[in-house]
């Protein structure tokens, strides 16, 4: 297959055609749920009869469910088909609290990899192409999701995994890599690892698509990826309670990721009154899972923040597109009566020329009181330069940020490499506040 689309049935329909889909197959997934323990008590206790769903509306009359559902009940009770034909179990990562669970039979897997590669094959991977998977493989759902999306397609994949900065360099140059999957933070970090080696990844290296996604990233990180590998890099959207990878995924024309929504019913709430919001307002990501059958999830909310992009896409392409992921809602973190998300300080810091790969927000309680923070790695010929230059990148940072987050942080530059760095997701904020909650889902 070396058309233009991977599976042009799907990617193609109309918002018409797909509105009627979403219903056809949202039905047969209630119908689906009736076999459940937990959805039968779960429609009785709404009062919701699924043979009454008229529209996709209707669908609101049930609850939504979140992590914490997930986690106050055995996740076998979740389960739509006998046990025996469950093949495999994918978790979240847990980064921030107990890790939830999803089964899933053999179709479950195809969809799944089905989707991961109309996503790939949309932003240009083809069968000539070497796919180095820098994901971490196991009940982390990033890896496998992508490894089989890619064998797909039929591209050569190097299961690299996570970790071991020198070897995955050292593949790429090896085997001619021109396709890698990465967290975002670490591909940053990879560059420095990269410039110790006396390496530049535009001319070492054949690269030429990055996949950066499982943590949320500014515009700024992107380009700064772009920039230093050579390469375009495509935002990905996915969360293990759906598929994983392959919900949302950008097109060639980078404007919001396109929600695949032959398999996913998106609602876009009010994170606090849980009442719909308008296209281009930013409010939780509600998924329903429509093309599932072991385990479906039925208005799950995500607590992602982000838009819907109003209007059509260049790419003519009628799936919904979300825009990247503002941070999710309980990230955010009040100082002073300020609402701010660690994305906003990103998107001050890598817009500053200067700033190195790496920062870290750090909140204490300092004499009753909250004070925030925000230590900054400086480029190393910076570092090097003159005080007077440091102390004018200093200003520049916290004049910004004060614009930014209405709050005026301490701005403290450290040197390049300090900050703790890997190859999983990066810890951006360290709350260690006398009333500060404890760790949450992620």
């Amino acid at each position: 297959m070396e058309g233009e689309y991977w599976n042009a049935e799907m990617e193609l329909l109309s918002r018409e055609e797909i509105e009627a889909l979403q219903l056809r197959r949202l039905r047969d997934t209630l119908e689906r749920c009736e076999r459940s323990p937990f959805y039968r008590e779960w429609f009785a206790a709404a009062g919701f009869d699924p043979s009454r769903l008229r529209s996709m509306s209707d669908l609101r009359r049930l609850p939504c469910m979140d992590k914490t559902t997930l986690r106050g009940d055995d996740p076998r009770r979740f389960l739509t088909v006998p046990l025996d034909e469950v093949v495999r179990v994918h978790s979240s990562s847990g980064t921030t609290g107990q890790a939830t669970v999803i089964f899933h039979t053999a179709a479950d897997i195809e969809a799944w990899a089905q989707l991961v590669a109309r996503c790939m094959y949309m932003t240009g991977v083809r069968r000539r192409d070497v796919f180095q998977n820098m994901m971490g493989y196991g009940l982390f759902t990033g890896g496998l999701g992508f490894h089989y999306a890619a064998e797909r397609i039929g591209a050569m994949v190097i299961p690299a995994g996570s970790g071991n900065s020198k070897r995955q360099i050292q593949l790429m140059r090896d085997f001619h890599t021109t396709v890698v999957h990465i967290i975002p933070s670490y591909a940053l970090y990879l560059l420095e690892v990269f410039a110790e080696l006396g390496l530049d990844p535009r001319a070492d290296t054949d690269l030429r698509i990055a996949f950066i996604g499982a943590e949320p990233h500014s515009e700024g990180l992107r380009k700064r990826v772009e920039e230093g590998y050579g390469v375009r890099a495509y935002n990905s959207y996915g969360l293990s309670e759906m598929c994983g990878p392959g919900v949302a995924f950008e097109c060639p024309a980078q404007q919001g990721m396109h929600v695949w929504e032959d398999s996913f019913y998106l609602e876009v709430l009010d994170p606090e009154t849980l009442e719909p919001v308008e296209a281009g307002e930013e409010g939780e990501l509600v998924f329903t899972s429509l093309n599932r059958e072991a385990m479906p999830l039925l208005r799950y909310r995500t607590r992602d923040l982000a838009f819907v992009y109003p209007g059509e896409c260049a790419c003519g392409r009628a799936h919904r597109r979300i825009s990247r992921i503002k941070g999710r809602s309980d990230d955010m973190f009040i100082v002073k009566g300020v609402n701010i998300f660690p994305m906003q300080v990103e998107k001050v810091l890598l817009g500053v020329l200067g700033v190195g790969s790496n920062y870290q927000i750090v909140l204490d309680t300092v004499r009753s009181m909250d004070e925030m923070r925000v230590l900054v790695e400086v480029a190393g010929e910076l570092w090097r330069g003159e005080v007077k230059e440091l102390n004018e990148l200093k200003r520049r940072i916290t004049d910004e940020l004060r614009q930014e987050i209405l709050v005026t942080p301490r701005v403290e530059l450290v040197e390049p490499g300090s900050l703790p760095a890997g190859e999983g997701k990066a810890v951006r904020v360290l709350d260690r506040r006398e009333h500060a909650k404890g760790v949450g889902d992620g």
